[in-house]
């Protein structure tokens, strides 16, 4: 069905307008010159974001779908991510080496894409143009969570450890969500019974290409905690020599940890007379470990680690998916054992946007959930997320699987 009616119109350009304005509303806390450094290779300036997402409508659907659009292809190379039919690019790892355009350049160019999009949103849209706008939207979404979390490694790796917020100031972010308890009891699990369950994306409602088909798969049956892993215990596995007894360890992980001299999660600090021995930087500046709050920003590697040591493993993605309903989750992106693999029919969405997932199907694990800075109404149950095993600037967090008494894996 074509949204050509004045209300299906109407309904998308609102949409639109709301969900680029939180990208700039995350943005207004900063500082010209927080907008450019870029302290980790996976990290990207938040400059580089706001003209990223204008980038995405503008060849995606602007120059596919308006004709009246007259495109300024010279931001091309600097605001590409990783097309490969849309030609060259800045390296990832030199985004921050960029002093132009400035951010009052980006700025305008965002403002330009958004005329020509409300120009656009006015007239008939077809499906494949609706689709592409409706793509572009969950793409910003997807941006705005990662813009959280850069400019969190921005300033969290600042030796001044400056506020991105004083707590308390209205902003587009929580932030005292950021580090609060949970509510969860540590002895409450939930059941996943062994059998055959329907996993993927279910619905009319947009899912990204990853998430389908929709089909059955088969468990063996486990239990899942309800209550994420604290830092209280995390910091009891540090105490008992986590990051010191290899055979917790992946192999891999092991190198990892050594390389790196890992020895607590990222922006954990040791803090003489903390009840943890650690303090941590959050976004409204270093505090102390609140004990109930779910542990954060942990690798793959940590998480698995933590669960040998703890006689638990990690779910696989499909026993998380089946048993979602009974807990509460969106506090942390939560590891899984799961390779992020396609699903048994998965095609990629066709045209320009066949990039999008299919292509980083190798080499990385599946977290599922959602976490403090995922925007509002874009999680959903069937959500894949996708990172390599070492990676931790996210908010990922652990929640224990086992398998089910007198049945052994």
């Amino acid at each position: 069905m074509l949204p050509t009616t004045t209300q299906a119109r109407d309904s998308l350009a609102r949409r639109y307008r709301e969900v680029r304005a939180r990208s700039e509303q995350l943005c207004a806390p900063l500082a010209v010159e927080d907008h450019v450094p870029q302290p980790l290779p996976e990290v990207s300036p938040p400059k580089w974001h706001l003209g990223h997402t204008a980038w995405f409508f503008d060849v995606m659907v602007l120059r596919q779908h308006h004709a009246p659009w007259r495109p300024d292809t010279q931001l091309d190379y600097v605001f590409n991510s990783y097309y490969e039919a849309l030609g060259s690019r800045v390296a990832r790892p030199e985004r921050g080496h960029l002093s132009r355009p400035t951010v009052a350049e980006v700025l305008a160019y965002r403002a330009r894409v958004d005329q020509g999009m409300a120009a656009f949103l006015q007239g008939p849209v077809s499906d494949d143009a609706a689709s592409l706008v409706e793509l572009g939207l969950q793409h910003e979404q997807q941006h705005q969570e990662l813009l959280t979390t850069d400019l969190k490694a921005i300033l969290g790796l600042n030796p001044l450890l400056p506020a991105y917020a004083a707590a308390g100031q209205p902003g587009a972010l929580d932030l005292a969500a950021e580090h609060a308890p949970q509510a969860a009891s540590p002895e409450a699990w939930v059941t996943v019974p062994a059998g055959d369950v329907l996993v993927g994306h279910a619905g009319t409602g947009f899912a990204f290409d990853n998430e389908l088909p929709r089909h059955a798969t088969r468990l063996a049956g486990a239990e899942l905690r309800q209550a994420l892993v604290s830092n209280a215990e995390y910091a009891a596995f540090i105490a008992d020599g986590g990051y010191t007894r290899a055979e917790l360890w992946h192999a891999e992980g092991w190198d990892w940890l050594r390389l790196h001299d890992v020895r607590a999660p990222m922006y954990w600090q040791r803090a003489a007379g903390e009840a943890l021995g650690h303090a941590h930087y959050t976004l409204a500046g270093p505090r102390p470990l609140e004990p109930d709050a779910p542990v954060t920003h942990v690798s793959f590697f940590e998480a698995a680690a933590f669960c040998r040591w703890a006689g638990w493993r990690l779910p696989t993605e499909f026993e998380w998916e089946a048993a979602a309903g009974q807990f509460d989750w969106g506090r942390r992106w939560e590891w899984t054992g799961s390779a992020y693999l396609p699903y048994p029919g998965f095609r990629e969405r066709p045209g320009l946007a066949s990039e999008y997932n299919g292509k980083f199907m190798v080499s990385q694990m599946v977290l599922r959930g959602a976490s403090f800075a995922t925007p509002p109404g874009h999680a959903r149950v069937s959500y894949r997320n996708f990172f390599h095993p070492p990676l931790r600037w996210q908010y990922t967090g652990i929640r224990p699987a086992r398998d089910l008494p007198g049945r052994a894996r």
